[in-house]
This record gives C-alpha cells, structure tokens and sequence, in this order.
C-alpha cells in the first residue's frame, strides 16, 4: 500500500470524522471508488490525466465541506499542475498540405468562385426590394384616390358601423368583467374552504399528538458501541423528525426489513419528515451528530450518545402500537 500524502491523510481524517464511507462518497460525487482511493494514497498513477486529479480533488471538497480554495493553496504541493498536460499527438500536430484528402480539392476551386456568385445573387435581392417598394407604392395611391371618390353615403355608413362596433366591444368587455368577477369570487371562496379544511386538519393532528405524548413512552432498551435502541409504546402514530442544525450530514432511515425511506445529504437547517405509523421498527444512521436534533410524534427526545465523543450513531426504535397492546 503507497504511503498517504499530507494531502490524503487531511482528507481521509475528514471524511470519516463525518461518518462517510468510500462507496457513501461515491454515491454523491459519481467518482469511482478506486479514484478517490488513489487521491487518499497520492496514486495519482491510476487517474485519466493530471486535469482529473485536480477535477476529483476538487469535487471530494465539496462533498465533505471543505474550503477548495484553501486546500489548493495549503497542499499545491501534493496537487500536480494541469499545465504540463500533454495534447494528444493527433490534436497537437498541424496536417501539412500533402495530408489534406484530395477530394477536398474541389471544394478549394469552388471557393474561388464564391466571391462572384455572392455579388450576382445582391444585385438580384436589391432588384427585388425595388419592384416591391415601387407595387406598394402605386397600391397605396390607388386606395387613395379610391377613397377620395367614395360616396358621402359610405362614409357615414362606415361612421355608424363603427360606432356599432365600439358599443358590442363595451358590452362584451362588461360581460367579460363580470364572468372575471364571478370566477375570482368562486376562486376566493374555495381556497378559503381548503385553508380552513387544512386548518381543521392541523388543529386536529395538533390534538391527536398533544393527547398521544401523554401517555407516550420511549425508553432505552440497550446500547453497545455507537448504536442504541428504544421501545416507543402507547401511541397509535410514529412520526419521526430529524434536523441537522449546524452542518451537513449523511442520513440513512431504514424500516426493520432494510427498506430505504431516505439515504443522502440532510443538509443545515433541512428537516425530514417520515410517517413510520405503519413500521415496527425503524434504524436512523447519522453520519455526523453534531447539531442534530429528534423529535418522535412531535416531541424532542435525545440522541444515545454524546455528540463531541460519538459523531456517528445509530438509533433503532422499535414501536408496538397502542391499540396493540
């Protein structure tokens, strides 16, 4: 195994103050495996070009919420500069004249005659703009003299057409505004409806969870290294909240038969929701417990283990509902 450079033992020590493995690492940076193995172990030998070291450095960063900046600026001796990147041979060489196909040939010569065939086709254009101006012209002078010599009788004809004109417009735009006016009354009454339904719906959870926490129980059942379990009783809800309020960290919800409900990112300030009525037991990996808060059917309850001691901890709830018991 290649020894750790400065740079990879810095990174290493991150990611797992975090509670992130190498495959929870490739998940969020779509990096293989072996790459970021490489750049923890400064085998840099294994990666596609220099450019990539610096692109994969970079992203690892990111995902475990370091400065990039900084880090390029503290270990620019461990990076390798894209600088000296090599060109392809293919890409870094300019054909001479004997690589050039030769049927290209004959587009060279059909390019002599662009400049000619570009004038001939203006002039055409220009001569079509003329004609069109000068029918535009001789059509406008005729619908003038034909409307100097219309009848008075037309005139006052078109006169009152208009005016009959103007007052359907005026009704039709007095019908419109009132269908407006109909249609916004009818809106405004039904999202007051579905606020005062969603009130009712809140006030009544609010109800159920107050009666729920009194005779609520959630008890430690047992701990060992840096899991725990709790017994949940006399509740018929098992509503789990988790905040992460002081830095990133990976969450992992799971019911008793391994099925996934989150597995990602939570990030500062996000709070996940998950209705586990329905579950008997349920396992929440935290990755990084600093700052991160429980609550069980709307009431806070604390985390097994002392945060600045236990980053990551592992809490499994096992829920028998009420009506059960």
């Amino acid at each position: 195994m290649l020894a750790l450079t400065e740079l990879g033992q810095r990174l290493r020590q991150e990611r797992e103050s975090k509670g992130l493995s190498l495959e929870d690492l490739q998940k969020l940076t779509k990096i293989q495996k072996r790459y970021l193995l490489g750049i923890e172990e400064g085998n840099y030998e294994v990666m596609p070009g220099k450019f990539y070291v610096r692109a994969f450095i970079k992203q690892y960063c990111e995902a475990i919420g370091l400065d990039t900046d900084a880090i390029f600026e503290e270990y620019k001796s461990d990076i390798p500069s894209t600088q000296t990147e090599d060109m392809p041979q293919q890409l870094s060489r300019v054909r001479s004249r004997k690589e050039i196909p030769q049927h290209t040939k004959g587009v060279s010569k059909a390019y002599d005659y662009l400049p000619t065939v570009l004038v001939v086709a203006g002039v055409v254009v220009v001569g079509i703009i003329i004609w069109v101006i000068a029918q535009n012209i001789v059509s406008d002078k005729n619908k003038e003299q034909a409307n100097q010599e219309a009848p008075n009788s037309e005139v006052q004809q078109s006169n009152t057409q208009e005016e009959t004109n103007e007052t359907t417009a005026k009704n039709d735009n007095s019908n419109s505004e009132d269908e407006q006016s109909a249609a916004d009354k009818k809106e405004q009454e039904k999202a007051e409806k579905e606020k005062a339904a969603k009130e009712k719906a809140e006030k009544e959870k609010a109800e159920k969870e107050k009666k729920d926490s009194g005779k609520q129980e959630y008890k430690e059942v047992q701990k060992t290294g840096r899991s725990a379990t709790y017994a949940l009783s006399g509740t018929d809800a098992f509503n789990l909240e988790v905040t992460s309020t002081q830095a990133d960290t990976w969450l992992d919800v799971k019911n008793g038969k391994g099925n996934a409900f989150f597995s990602s990112i939570l990030k500062k300030g996000e709070t996940k929701e998950f209705d586990l009525t329905k579950e008997t037991e349920a396992r929440v990996n935290i990755g990084y417990s600093p700052g991160v808060e429980l609550k069980v059917n709307g009431k806070a309850v604390d985390l097994p283990f002392d945060s600045s001691k236990q980053v990551r901890q592992v809490v499994t709830i096992q829920y028998q509902p009420a009506e059960a018991q």
